[in-house]
């Protein structure tokens, strides 16, 4: 009998794990590959921990709705018209998985001359897009993330969300297709920085992957 709810248990997780939908990315690096910047043990904490709850509770709110058969993209685009759940672990898994992917332990990576040029129309220059974003960081009361996007006409825009909103979402007045973010609540930055945001905002500049960001921006721009 003791087998036989086993293999039932068993069958149940199986299927359990077969209906997730999302799952997280291996991040490309190790935890402590950005020390300096981001210490080893809140990186840990951040990808296992917080990262990692909010894919689990993005399958478990979508479960047996139409949302499990959308991509993380159409899920946000609608959701306006979905949970408090759903809407803050799409955008808590999406903000995430794009998160890991434009930090790199690679010291000076360059922007593309095809990035370099839009920023410099759009900013000035690299520092007053530093400056711009470290300020929208900065400025975000309590949690939640700043952006460097594309919007619907292929122009540069910096913005902030709340907590884990982001501009693919149809509930921000700033849309566009996000291709930098900064993790602005205090579990990215709190065991190394305590309450010094504006300390990590000008570390995290060491660590930007711009050819991963500029990947992202020629991809956004081919796509309008």
């Amino acid at each position: 009998m003791k087998i036989l709810k086993v293999a039932a248990l068993s069958a149940v997780f199986a299927a359990q794990f077969a209906m997730a939908q999302f799952k997280q990315t291996p991040l490309p690096y190790a935890y402590d590959a950005l020390e300096g910047s981001i210490d080893a043990k809140t990186m840990e904490i951040h990808y296992t921990k917080h990262a990692a709850g909010y894919v689990t509770n993005l399958n478990k709110a979508i479960a047996g709705t139409p949302q499990e058969k959308q991509t993380l993209i159409q899920i946000l685009s609608g959701v306006s018209k979905l949970s408090p759940a759903v809407r803050n672990n799409a955008g808590g898994h999406y903000n995430h998985e794009l998160f890991w992917t434009i930090l790199t332990p690679e010291k000076n990576t360059q922007p593309s001359a095809q990035l370099s040029k839009a920023i410099t129309a759009t900013f000035g220059s690299m520092d007053a897009l530093k400056e711009k974003m470290s300020k929208a960081g900065a400025d975000r009361f309590g949690s939640g993330w700043a952006w460097l996007s594309v919007d619907k006409n292929g122009k540069l825009f910096v913005s902030s969300t709340p907590n884990q909103d982001n501009p693919l979402m149809d509930v921000v007045e700033e849309k566009g297709t996000p291709i930098l973010g900064i993790d602005v609540w205090e579990h990215a930055y709190y065991l190394k920085y305590q309450n010094k945001r504006a300390d990590y905002l000008t570390a995290i500049w060491n660590i930007i992957n711009w050819k991963e960001v500029s990947k992202r921006y020629e991809d956004a721009l081919m796509k309008k």
